[in-house]
């Protein structure tokens, strides 16, 4: 999972959530703002 967080102006946070890196580029290559792409791993995930 890939999640997009924007800190805008006016100390609002938003966040946005992707199941593909390629679909999480595209829209941070589009967004405004102050943004960091993350990626989500958790434990339980396969190794593929």
């Amino acid at each position: 999972m890939w999640i997009i967080t924007v800190y805008s102006k006016g100390n609002n946070i938003s966040m946005f959530e992707f199941n593909s890196e390629e679909e999480a580029r595209e829209v941070f290559n589009n967004v405004l703002g102050c943004k960091i792409l993350s990626e989500v791993i958790y434990f339980n995930d396969q190794v593929v």
